[in-house]
């Protein structure tokens, strides 16, 4: 039988609770209805982890807060459950069942019977105990597909709403600006255009499963001095306008998102978190926004205790609403006592509380949250029998062959091949010697944010949930017939050498060595990639660079394979290699992605979505510098990368051919339309990504020297041509101008159709006339691509 934990109702519907009125009046009179307390109570979260054996949640204790006494708080309200299922390894149907019976809880405990909005972190999957471990965003933006990111965040939004689950802390749409940050992982890369399309169509799968996606971190967040994690951000309003906004920009208007989460930094001694300007001002008044600043996690205090520009919590909470946070996460600090203190006696108009609770209870309304026959049953209890919890166990699975797939196909399409002097692919080689810290470590394919790196480390007891297959055993699948002698080398970053020589003995006996190299994903200085892990320079971790040059020096071929959060410089390994292999935590199907790009299984397709620099020290600097960040004769320093951004080989080749523009002149209102052929000239399928630059060599401002401005990915049987066609807008080639409105400019471009940023193929001059104009966030974001059948 189905237990009965509907909501009750009485005879008579409140006119909040009735579907039949608009969204607006529904509110409206709830508010009306409602005390200070009960406002205020909307207006926050708890960190809760579920319970084990299907019991309520309980609080979860945390250094940076006190305890919470649920109890206490209920009879109010309550606006957010924070990260039931992210919080503790729980089967996920006695997670679902936890949280179901806490909703009731709730539901039961305020006068309004409004159950709270559950939200969960779901940056490389839902973040769950048992889901899928997708690859990282660094990886999606490797490849250049923003269809199979698409369809990943449906999955991943259709797992977390069967669950109940209403809201996902993702995408991060920061764009990297100095490599060392630690969250360079999280991000899908260093250029504007490719972490709007592929963010945008990430919340367009996530809302499209009915889950709120959040926006983060708004903004500036990436761009911290010496990419350090929440230092001060040194960002123009230039570079903050073209660089950073733009993926937000898009983001909101072409995918729909609800919420948006503040960044930590200030930006010229602003925090976000209190910045009207930024948060009210741009987001709502002049892009329209209409849905929920949430605080990122502790954010709000941080006003008071990092930036020192709120004297006390309730000022902190002032100064936040005033700028347009609506929500306090992760849990009730400054927007508990002290904002019932500071609206009392004055300190803070009550009109901002109302202004912030309209935007919630309107989210709330829109979710079926105020409806009468609202359930906190969710779909994945679809006829179950609740009352025997143990039965429940095992019945949920959010890792399920589908799910599976799909990560396999990103991964396959996400991992770079950088070079290869013809090693690759490997034709069944007897021996193999395969070695290095990430060798045999099943966790190498996982960034911070996925569960077992995120939470599953502090319960070692327990089982890691998913299957997570390590290099050894994909390559011992890919190779049935080799003979794999493994040695480890040396660990990730603790500075032994001890096993190299052991290393090299075993790549001497070996027909072909394969090393295995990178990152280990942890919080604050747990791991060497992820949140608090930044790094001091670009070279590999403690002596995997001693490790890789000895194996070079061994006389065998040596394939190099890196299993990152973030691009190294390589060293000699540049020029040395037989191969390069660049994978982005690559999720529970990396390892088998890199075996069968090895073998030729899978031919290569995936592109850098970052620079790979040629010297550890070169950074901060992406391929979006201007002419004065290219090398020079009056610095000894050269920032040429070893391998440019958008690059990345296949196992065929490409001949571009025949472009033709319909017109060389077009007004600053108007478009080009530019075609080429694309031709596989080799014996294998493939798939070349083409990718379109804007080049301008006059403007009224400095610009970057070129900027990704479109791309589409091309497969093709061998022999197999296709032509393809490009519309250009003239509003991708908009700045912002010394005004600081972003401007279209009479004047001649170029327009650079490439393979990378570092190899142009055909080239067009184009010319825009008329006058300058004026654009706004509703431009015209991309160059659309059609490719003819």
């Amino acid at each position: 039988m189905t237990a009965n934990v509907a909501v009750e109702t009485t005879p008579e519907v409140p006119l909040w609770n009735d579907p039949s009125h608009p969204v607006s009046a529904r509110v409206d009179a709830l508010i009306g209805a409602m005390t200070l307390q009960e406002k205020i109570a909307q207006l926050y979260g708890v960190w809760v982890g579920a319970s084990a054996d299907g019991g309520e949640v309980a609080p979860h204790q945390h250094d940076m807060e006190e305890a919470v006494d649920l109890d206490t708080l209920l009879p109010s309200g309550l606006g957010q459950l924070t990260r039931p299922f992210g919080t503790a390894p729980v089967d996920p149907a006695l997670g679902a069942l936890s949280l179901l019976r806490t909703q009731t809880g709730i539901t039961s405990a305020n006068r309004f019977g409004i159950p709270a909005v559950a939200h969960e972190e779901c940056l490389a999957g839902f973040a769950a105990w048992g889901a899928t471990a997708y690859p990282v965003p660094l990886s999606w933006g490797a490849t250049f597909d923003p269809d199979v990111i698409r369809r990943m965040a449906a999955a991943i939004g259709r797992d977390m709403r069967a669950v109940g689950v209403h809201q996902g802390l993702a995408p991060v749409l920061d764009v990297v600006r100095d490599a060392r940050w630690g969250r360079v992982e999280e991000t899908i890369g260093e250029d504007p255009y490719l972490v709007g399309t592929i963010g945008t169509a990430y919340v367009q799968g996530l809302e499209s499963a009915g889950i709120v996606a959040t926006l983060k971190h708004f903004v500036g967040y990436s761009a911290s001095r010496a990419g350090r994690n929440l230092a001060p951000s040194s960002v123009g309003p230039r570079e903050r306008a073209d660089v950073l906004l733009p993926p937000f920009e898009m983001a909101i208007r072409e995918g729909g998102a609800r919420s948006v989460m503040h960044a930590y930094t200030d930006i010229d001694g602003v925090p976000s978190a209190a910045d009207e300007s930024l948060l009210t001002g741009l987001l709502r008044d002049t892009w329209g926004f209409d849905g929920t600043v949430v605080a990122d996690y502790f954010g709000i205090a941080f006003l008071k205790t990092l930036h020192g520009v709120a004297g006390d919590f309730a000022d902190a909470a002032g100064a936040a609403l005033t700028a347009g946070v609506d929500i306090e996460l992760p849990t009730v600090k400054t927007f508990g006592a002290p904002l019932v203190e500071a609206v009392t006696e004055g300190r803070v108009p009550e009109s901002l509380i109302d202004r912030a609770l309209r935007r919630v209870l309107t989210q709330k309304a829109e979710l079926g949250l105020l409806d009468p026959d609202w359930s906190p049953v969710p779909p994945a209890f679809d006829g179950a029998d609740l009352d025997d919890p143990e039965a429940l166990r095992g019945k949920i699975d959010l890792d399920g062959p589908e799910n599976r797939e799909l990560a396999r196909e990103i991964a396959d399409k996400a991992v770079v091949l950088l070079s290869n002097d013809g090693t690759l692919p490997l034709d069944r080689p007897r021996r193999i010697a395969l070695v290095g810290p990430n060798a045999t470590e099943p966790s190498a394919v996982l960034g911070c944010y996925s569960f077992p790196q995120h939470v599953g480390v502090k319960y070692p007891d327990i089982p890691v949930g998913i299957e997570l297959p390590d290099l050894r055993e994909s390559l011992t699948a890919e190779f049935p017939d080799a003979e794999i002698t493994v040695v480890r080398g040396t660990g990730v970053d603790d500075g032994d050498l001890s096993g190299i020589a052991e290393a090299v003995d075993a790549a001497r006996d070996a027909d072909i060595v394969v090393v295995a190299l990178g990152d280990r994903a942890g919080l604050f200085g747990r791991g060497t990639s992820g949140e608090g892990c930044d790094a001091e320079s670009l070279s590999l971790p403690g002596v995997q660079q001693q490790l890789l040059d000895a194996l070079l020096d061994s006389g065998t071929p040596v394939v190099t394979v890196l299993l990152a959060g973030r691009p190294y410089a390589l060293g000699r390994a540049v020029q040395d290699s037989a191969a390069i292999v660049q994978s982005f935590f690559p999720g529970v199907a990396g390892t088998r992605a890199i075996a069968g790009m090895l073998s030729g299984r899978t031919n290569p397709s995936g592109r850098l979505p970052v620079s790979v620099p040629r010297t550890p020290g070169s950074q901060p600097t992406t391929y979006l510098g201007a002419p004065l960040a290219q090398a020079s004769e009056v610095s000894n320093i050269d920032p040429t990368p070893a391998f440019g951004f958008g690059h990345g080989l296949t196992y065929t080749t490409f001949a571009w051919s025949a472009l033709t523009v319909d017109a060389e002149e077009a007004p600053t209102d108007g478009e080009f339309t530019a075609s080429l052929t694309v031709r596989n000239t080799g014996g294998r399928a493939g798939t070349e990504v083409v990718q379109l630059y804007l080049h301008d060599p006059v403007a009224s401002v400095v610009q970057p020297v070129q900027r990704l401005v479109g791309y589409a990915r091309l497969d093709l049987e061998p022999g197999e041509e296709r032509r393809v066609r490009v519309t250009v807008p003239a509003d991708v080639a908009s700045f912002t101008g010394r005004d600081g409105h972003r401007i279209v400019e009479p004047g001649s471009l170029e327009l650079r159709l490439a393979a990378s940023s570092t190899e142009t193929r055909l080239t067009a001059e184009v010319t825009l006339t008329g006058p300058v104009r004026q654009v706004d966030h509703t431009r015209r974001f991309r160059a659309e691509f059609a490719v003819e059948a």
